[in-house]
């Protein structure tokens, strides 16, 4: 069997745009979801029709036991674990000192634990083969912050430093880890910003555009590969010029 992906949070927007990419490009693909149980299900029925070998999973990234449990049903189903995709996340818009300890701990588990748990999971199979890559999603916010969403710009500035720090841990086992920082992509999740708020963006983005999650996909596919053999613990940030 080819090469095995798991992507959390892979029903909508980026994740899902990831595994498209990564099933058209002959991996087996983990769906995994929270909540968008039809969506996800419908992707990986769309992926098995085209020929990929797919499976949608429910697990709860902040939850230990469920995400051993998807590990375990990945490695049963495909027979390997090659690619960790750390996708799910959430985002809320708040001024800092309306953040209550819920949002801000909500905002933490997803983001910060959900990575450690998803990451560490796969890591003794990983570790076993010396083989293995682990690519976390983060933010242009997490790189620089954003007025209204420091809890959110603080959790995605803690996946980046994890990265580094696991880049180096793994790295003699032959384990790249590495984090896709996207700049505005064009997806759900930002669909809360105004006409105006849009219009700022795209005047403030050197491209003069948003992102879209294929574009966002493909870096993945590319630090997830042969090509990138020699890249670990980086930060890529597909802006477009956002963020320079």
């Amino acid at each position: 069997m080819g090469k095995t992906v798991i992507v959390t949070g892979s029903a909508r927007g980026i994740g899902r745009a990831a595994a498209m990419a990564f099933a058209e490009n002959g991996y087996g693909v983990l769906v995994n979801y929270l909540h968008s149980r039809d969506q996800a299900e419908a992707l990986a029925g769309s992926l098995r029709d085209k020929g990929a070998a797919a499976l949608a999973c429910r697990a709860d990234v902040r939850d230990r036991a469920q995400v051993k449990r998807m590990v375990e049903t990945c490695l049963s189903a495909f027979g390997g674990i090659d690619v960790l995709i750390n996708n799910a996340g959430i985002a809320r818009q708040a001024l800092f000192t309306d953040i209550s300890e819920a949002e801000w701990d909500a905002m933490m588990d997803v983001h910060v634990k959900g990575t450690f748990h998803c990451s560490q999971c796969v890591l003794g199979h990983m570790l076993e083969k010396k083989a293995g890559n682990i690519i976390n999603v983060s933010s242009v916010w997490g790189m620089t912050g954003a007025s209204c969403e420091v809890h959110y710009s603080t959790a995605k500035a803690a996946v980046i430093g994890f990265t580094k720090a696991l880049a180096k841990e793994v790295g003699p086992s032959r384990i790249r880890v590495n984090c896709i920082a996207p700049g505005i992509i064009q997806t759900e999740m930002n669909g809360f910003l105004t006409k105006d708020e849009t219009r700022a963006l795209i005047e403030q983005t050197p491209l003069q555009r948003f992102g879209t999650a294929g574009e966002v996909a493909r870096c993945m596919l590319f630090l997830a590969s042969d090509a990138a053999d020699f890249i670990t613990g980086q930060v890529l940030s597909p802006n477009g010029g956002f963020v320079i």
